[in-house]
């Protein structure tokens, strides 16, 4: 959730991405389930059909072997096996004859009685011989017909698994421990098992062996001791889990292979077939080949929209957020129309409009508002306070009239002389901050010749280079005698300092006067605050704080508080430039 809150936030390129891609993988999720889903399909049904395939030959193979077996008994109990074997060499040699190819006759039948029989064979030690279906004159094969023998064999199932050869054998008389007369056996053919077994996945190019795990043989298709291996472990596993039938994939060799099994209770083995799923997935693999090359090619369709959509939609957009942030700082710069009639084309053409008719403006706000400050400047010059000027004749009279100060009259006039031709004169509307100082300087000369020594002033003495509007400190230093010092009683004292930074100038006007209480400094400051656009008020702190506030801003301008020294404080607020 806050993922998706942090998203509705974000960029509009980035939202068109997310969007895009919500619609894209899920598409591409459906489309890999289903080609899953066929994979499953498929294998499964090739299991399923290997799986009865599978069980028909197996079928097959348990019912001639079940044959055999049901019908073996028969030839057991030949007359011509049985006396041949009872009277051995006390025979005539034209009756032995005669039974021996009686009895190979038979052997004969019982060997084309079915394709999976190679050899048919009956064990004879009276006259130490093996009757086969082909030869005549043989001897017995020690080894082998103990092999043969029922009574050595330690399990159920008819099979007899011997030098590589598989045999079904019964010897005559059946329940004995002694030394049989004869045995009759049949030797299976591995080859006809073998093409049985390769006809199972024949047609997918599959592979299959008949496994018994608990007697130790298999007859395989063809010869790869390796994937033996593999079969047999896997087989063991299913054994021990008591499957009967089923299909997994096996890994062998490096490549996938699907393995069928089933197992046959009489021969006590397991029919497992492989098939390399390369073969059985042969379509599939081709669609989930395609599968990664759509994502490959989604991917570059994504890269590919992602690029216009950065440099047709984001890079236009974010042109005119640019610009839009640039109008906050007051940067009215009009953007650059690189497009056609579209819809960025309009809102260029559009915000361009935008910042002419805003530059129009602010220059004729900007030009109403100099001409209120020359006005009022005007104004605040053309007021010179009458009882200011009489009092400067009545003191000049006086100095005159005393022989004794004839050279301070003479400096009163050129201080008079100074102050008002600053004040009368039409020029710049700023000056360098000295001169506005040196004005202030003659002002608080002319005072100290009214006052005489009984207010003391502080300048200091290092004045920073820079230009201000006129008339802006003594304004506040001819507040300051007549509203705090002028009428003291005892000595006062004003201080005029400065403080400077990278960014503002700060001038500060400070007394020692009693008459302002902290109500009346709280009532002034927010008498300037509220003085803004009252064009009433044009003389004293007011008409200085809103011509501050007009060249250098809002934030600038004239703040009052308590003094140290005990009075008011004036702060004078000015821009670096």
């Amino acid at each position: 959730m806050k993922r998706f809150f942090r998203l509705r936030d974000s960029s509009i390129f980035k939202k068109m991405l997310a969007a895009f891609m919500v619609v894209l993988l899920p598409l591409m999720a459906i489309t890999w389930l289903i080609n899953e889903k066929g994979v499953e399909s498929i294998r499964k049904e090739i299991s399923q059909s290997t799986l009865n395939t599978t069980g028909y030959y197996l079928d097959s193979l348990e019912k001639e072997a079940d044959r055999i077996v049901r019908y073996l008994p028969k030839y057991v109990t030949d007359d011509d096996l049985i006396e041949l074997a009872a009277a051995g060499n006390e025979l005539s040699h034209y009756e032995r004859a005669e039974k021996i190819l009686g009895i190979q006759k038979r052997l004969v039948l019982m060997k084309d009685s079915s394709p999976f029989i190679q050899e048919a064979k009956a064990y004879v030690p009276s006259i130490d011989r093996t009757l086969m279906s082909i030869q005549y004159d043989t001897s017995i094969n020690k080894q082998e017909y103990a092999a043969m023998q029922p009574k050595n064999r330690p399990y159920e199932e008819p099979f007899i698994y011997w030098n590589d050869r598989l045999f079904i054998s019964m010897q005559y008389p059946a329940n004995t421990r002694r030394e049989p007369l004869f045995v009759v056996g049949v030797e299976l053919s591995a080859r006809k098992i073998k093409e049985s077994l390769a006809q199972i996945g024949s047609s997918l190019d599959g592979r299959s062996i008949l496994l018994s795990v608990d007697r130790g043989w298999h007859i395989q298709s063809d010869d790869d001791p390796a994937l033996l291996e593999t079969v047999e472990a896997f087989i063991k596993d299913k054994k021990a889990g008591s499957k009967k039938e089923g299909y997994e994939t096996v890994q062998y060799g490096g490549k996938s292979y699907l393995s069928v099994f089933k197992y046959s209770p009489l021969w006590n083995a397991y029919s497992i077939s492989l098939i390399p799923e390369a073969n059985v997935l042969g379509p599939i693999q081709t669609y989930r080949v395609w599968f990664w090359w759509a994502c490959v090619l989604a991917v570059v369709v994504g890269l590919f929209f992602s690029y216009f959509l950065f440099k047709l939609i984001y890079k236009p957009l974010m042109r005119l957020v640019y610009s839009f942030r640039h109008v906050q700082q007051n940067r009215l710069m009009p953007i650059t129309i690189d497009r056609g009639h579209d819809e960025f084309g309009y809102l260029y053409q559009a915000f361009n409009d935008t910042i002419r008719s805003l530059r129009t403006l602010i220059e004729e706000n900007y030009e109403q508002q100099i001409r209120n400050q020359r006005s009022e400047l005007k104004r605040l010059q053309s007021q010179i306070n009458p009882h200011f000027l009489y009092n400067c004749f009545f003191v000049l009279c006086r100095l005159i009239k005393s022989d004794r100060q004839k050279e301070k009259a003479y400096q009163f006039c050129l201080y008079i002389g100074e102050y008002f031709h600053f004040i009368t004169r039409d020029g710049e509307d700023e000056i360098p901050l000295a001169l506005e100082v040196k004005h202030s300087r003659t002002y608080v000369d002319m005072q100290t010749v009214c006052y005489g020594d009984r207010i003391q002033v502080r300048f200091d003495s290092d004045v920073p280079e820079l230009s201000v509007p006129r008339l802006v400190l003594q304004p506040i230093i001819e507040n300051a005698y007549k509203h705090a010092l002028g009428n003291m009683r005892t000595e006062g004292e004003l201080w005029v300092h400065f403080e400077k930074n990278e960014e503002s100038l700060s001038f500060y006007v400070e007394d020692n006067g009693s008459a302002v209480t902290d109500e009346e400094i709280d009532r002034l400051n927010t008498r300037l605050q509220r003085s803004e656009g009252r064009l009433e008020e044009t003389t004293g702190l007011v008409n200085v704080h809103r011509r501050i506030q007009l060249r250098y801003g809002a934030e600038y301008g004239i703040t009052m508080a308590r003094s140290a020294l005990g009075g008011l404080k004036v702060r004078i607020h000015f821009g670096s430039s």
